[in-house]
């Protein structure tokens, strides 16, 4: 229960642990490639918005394949999308690698590759979103993807960032051979997963007209759940200040705080190291407190946090504005996500899922071009603040204390709108 006074401690069970060193196993290369794709971008130009324009062309996918990707995810067996996809994006990453050691990279040729690699992680998402409620008990959803949250971070950011900086000096190739190769042992562990993970409930037509149709069936139940629908509008905000700052980061600490290389990659880790302590301690928060307060309390949080951030006149004290913002973000992340694995029929997690998704990844292209054109005009400091206003409009929108009651009774919205009881998965 996420509103119980215990916390339940089911064994998450082997399956789990495999698909969980897979995700660690990825994160790692993922945290390389995050640090070193910004680094070499920053080295071809000094305009945010070209910058910004590498964000955007990553985030787009979202727009093109969002709602596709989760009815085919809800069609087809989802580990099959998995290992095909990471395995299609070490192959890519590996061509992105032998182009840096040649020499040949522009921004166009970086902006192709983000965009690829974000039609990748699209389909990915599509299929993830059924994955986890897939291999552990319902009361083990938030411990779950509170553990796969830490342990993405602490390997993605905390260890990958710095490793990929300074694998970026003795080689700018470097970092990206080495996420190809995470890529693909992420493909192998998956693909040697035993289960079954075709969708319980399977549309009778494979016709892109039935296609269609069930896409529209899982954007019409988003738009009647009145929790879910005012928790994807308050994501989407949340990811747009987020996608925002993110795009502009490396400018902000290379021309705002004077860092070094290393000291954009320390920057980044310090998300993770209050990234990792908001994951792990969101299921104690939310069984004590309720999911509708976690999310109030935390979306003031990353208000604040990115306040102290974009005022910062030194790295620590930077750092200690994202470190708070990661611990604020992730706790909102694994709260959000478990809820609306919670309340998601499976027959539509992947459709659902993936029109929230679309939601979310709107905003961060939204918030890459937004900073990129605003701190061109503005300063590297305006966009920071601006967030600060939309992430308080988030925490106002997210939830109401009334939704502490309607999830304990589960009672949701069928796609032709009668009520219905979902067991929570």
């Amino acid at each position: 229960m996420l509103f119980g006074r215990g916390i339940p401690r089911t064994r998450l069970g082997p399956s789990f642990n495999r698909v969980w060193a897979s995700v660690t196993v990825s994160s790692l290369g993922d945290g390389m490639s995050f640090v070193a794709l910004p680094l070499l971008a920053a080295q071809l130009t000094a305009d945010p918005r070209q910058i910004a324009m590498v964000s955007l062309a990553e985030q787009l996918p979202w727009l093109l394949l969002g709602l596709p990707s989760g009815a085919l995810a809800d069609r087809f067996d989802r580990r099959r999308i998995l290992w095909l996809v990471d395995a299609a994006r070490a192959l890519l990453v590996g061509a992105l690698a032998a182009a840096v050691a040649a020499d040949i990279v522009t921004i166009p040729l970086l902006a192709l590759v983000a965009f690829l690699l974000g039609c990748g992680q699209t389909l990915y998402s599509g299929a993830w979103a059924g994955m986890v409620p897939a291999l552990v008990a319902p009361n083990a959803l938030t411990r779950a993807n509170a553990r796969l949250q830490a342990s993405s971070l602490t390997t993605d950011t905390l260890l990958g960032t710095p490793l990929g900086a300074l694998l970026f000096g003795i080689a700018t190739a470097l970092p990206f051979a080495v996420d190809a190769v995470s890529f693909a042992t992420a493909a192998a562990l998956v693909f040697i997963l035993r289960g079954n993970f075709q969708p319980r409930s399977q549309p009778a037509s494979k016709t892109w007209t039935a296609l269609r149709r069930d896409t529209t069936e899982g954007v019409r139940w988003l738009w009647r759940h009145p929790l879910l629908r005012r928790l994807c509008l308050a994501s989407g905000i949340t990811n747009l200040v987020g996608g925002g700052l993110i795009a502009i980061l490396v400018l902000y600490a290379r021309q705002t705080l004077d860092l070094s290389n290393l000291g954009f990659a320390l920057l980044v880790a310090t998300f993770a190291l209050g990234g990792v302590a908001g994951a792990m301690s969101t299921p104690r928060l939310t069984a004590r407190f309720g999911a509708p307060r976690v999310l109030r309390l935390t979306a003031v949080g990353t208000a604040v946090a990115a306040v102290v951030a974009g005022a910062a006149t030194s790295g620590p004290i930077a750092g200690m504005g994202i470190a708070a913002y990661g611990a604020a973000n992730l706790a909102w992340n694994v709260t959000a996500v478990s809820l609306r694995q919670s309340l998601v029929p499976a027959q539509l997690l992947g459709r659902v899922a993936m029109a929230y998704q679309m939601v979310i990844g709107s905003g961060t292209a939204l918030g890459a071009v937004a900073a990129g054109f605003t701190a061109h005009a503005f300063g590297l400091r305006v966009p920071f603040y601006a967030g600060a206003v939309l992430l308080f409009a988030a925490s106002l929108i997210g939830t109401r204390p009334s939704d502490k009651t309607a999830l304990l009774s589960r009672s949701t919205p069928t796609v032709d709108g009668d009520a219905t009881e979902v067991q929570p998965r």
